[in-house]
């Protein structure tokens, strides 16, 4: 196993889940010593360590288990199997989709592999403005250097960096803006460009084909398709999580397992909403509030040559400020998921324009852009339906305009001669010349701009205060006993940079927490 002699290289562990359909139409009663909610990032690895240490763990995942050979490397399938509400998952503005995965694996399965760890400025915030003193970056480094080794994250080689990411990279260092190939959690990459799909060949070291199954090995055993609904509680304890398995047929059976911990991993829309509807863990008054989750735009180059940036990596460069999100830095990676997806984060017009415009989506240059923005989304619900309250601030406004502004000097540096800027109505820049007036005549609103979210993050703070915070510095509930969080909710601002590697340091670090408190 990781992190011990025997590698997995020597023998590939299987995965074992149990479905729907595999379970008595009685449903089943299990005990163990953990239940952990959700097979994402932090449920996952949290899953393992807790196995390793000789738990004996339980884990419900809502999702359906769709092994790699069945992803079909095609994005509105993916969409349609491996996503929260099948893809349509938005703010109540109807403006932003806020992507999040739903499977045996969480988001890890369809996320583009992208691996940063947490700027250091962000962690110093969160000292100071959280009492997080124990997350010094000196603290998390040997839980960030443990997971980057068990998932093979690495620096992109130059086979694995596109032509579509060496224009980014060009372009910055002509104006002197820091670029670099982008970190990924891959193991001989296919160079498919499939990423969001689901990785056929498994060499994307996603949850579905590390952590489940080492913890699968072990002992653990994991169920698909099993909602956690309610919470049995005494005292300041919750003794039993009630769940409800859904076969493909709609047929229901109720699942029900009595545990001494409880880890609740669900993701940051997912787990506020399950504390909510069992009215737990909330005497701050915080669960569902402070949402983040990085709005990002498609900005696109046109070139006089042909750069197919949907062929290679999904993600292979990087560029802008990484280093200082608190003070309008801002994170550029390049990547296209192919010509279709084109069409849709840009105006391409209609009639003869569209089809001029796809013609030419060969010779586009890609990047999206990401910012820090501020915790201003608020996740609850009204009656038995999900909303998620989040417009762009324009404190966050300024950050993306500045975003925009750097992508389209980069584009010119790199010899593009135009940039289509991701707005409802088409908007284009047609020389460097026109960069400032055109990006600084851009202004904020509803519906004006075509973003989508990757990244939820922030509705169970973590900090110092249960009067301000609702899980402790340990990761722990600060109103119940044996209830622990380790997923994004848990920041307790966003990152600026893919939060997967943070989640499962975090995972990491508030697992040796709970051991150590036995």
């Amino acid at each position: 196993m990781p992190d011990e002699p025997r590698t997995m290289a020597e023998r590939r562990p299987i995965l074992r889940v149990t479905q729907p359909s595999e379970m008595p139409d009685a449903g089943l009663t299990l005990d163990a010593d953990v239940v952990v909610i959700g097979s994402g990032a932090g449920g996952a690895v949290t899953a393992y360590e807790l196995t390793r240490s000789g738990a004996k763990v339980v884990v419900l995942e809502a999702g359906p288990h769709i092994p790699s050979g069945r992803f079909q490397e095609h994005a509105p399938t993916a969409l349609e199997t491996l996503y929260e509400d099948h893809g349509n998952q938005t703010n109540t503005t109807g403006d932003l989709p806020i992507l999040q995965g739903k499977c045996v694996g969480g988001s890890t399965v369809v996320n583009a592999a992208a691996c940063f760890r947490v700027p250091d400025q962000v962690l110093q915030n969160w000292t100071e403005e959280h009492g997080l003193d124990n997350l010094s970056p000196q603290a998390l480094a040997p839980y960030f250097e443990r997971v980057e080794r068990n998932l093979s994250v690495h620096q992109n080689q130059p086979h694995e960096v596109n032509y579509n990411g060496r224009l980014l990279i060009e372009g910055a260092q002509k104006i002197g803006i820091s670029a670099a190939p982008i970190s990924r959690n891959i193991k001989d990459c296919a160079l498919t460009g499939h990423c969001v799909s689901g990785c056929k060949t498994d060499r994307k070291q996603s949850m579905l084909v590390t952590y489940l199954p080492w913890a699968s090995e072990l002992g653990a055993t994991i169920l698909s398709g099993t909602r956690a609904e309610t919470f049995e509680i005494s005292n300041r304890r919750v003794t039993a999580v009630n769940a409800v398995a859904t076969d493909s047929s709609g047929k229901m059976k109720p699942v029900r397992v009595e545990a001494a911990l409880v880890v609740v991993a669900a993701g940051a829309v997912q787990t506020p909403l399950l504390f909510q509807k069992n009215r737990i863990g909330n005497s701050s008054g915080q669960v569902g509030h402070n949402f983040a989750c990085h709005p990002s735009l498609a900005v696109f180059g046109e070139h006089d040559k042909e750069v197919y940036a949907w062929v290679g990596a999904t993600l292979s460069a990087q560029a802008g400020d990484i280093e200082n999100p608190l003070k309008g830095g801002y994170l550029l990676e390049a990547g296209m998921v192919g010509p279709v997806i084109t069409s849709s984060w840009i105006d391409g017009g209609i009639g003869r324009d569209f089809v001029e415009f796809m013609e030419n989506s060969k010779k586009m240059q890609a990047a999206v852009t990401l910012i820090h923005d501020h915790n201003v989304g608020r996740v609850y619900l009204e009656g038995d339906r999900k909303r998620i309250d989040y417009d762009l601030d324009d404190r966050d406004f300024e950050s993306m305009r500045e975003a925009l502004r750097g992508t389209a000097r980069i584009y010119f540096a790199a010899g593009a001669h135009r940039v289509y800027l991701p707005t409802t109505r088409r908007t284009t820049i047609e020389s460097a010349e026109q960069i400032d007036s055109v990006i600084n005549g851009l202004t904020n609103g509803k519906h004006r701009y075509r973003m989508t979210s990757y990244h939820p993050q922030g509705t169970m703070r973590m900090g110092a205060d249960p009067a301000r915070s609702v899980v402790a510095p340990d990761g722990r509930c600060h109103d119940l006993d044996n209830v622990y969080v380790p997923d994004a909710s848990l920041f307790p601002s966003s990152l600026l940079v893919n939060p997967q590697v943070t989640v499962y340091a975090m995972a990491s670090y508030i697992s040796d927490r709970i051991m150590a408190r036995g």
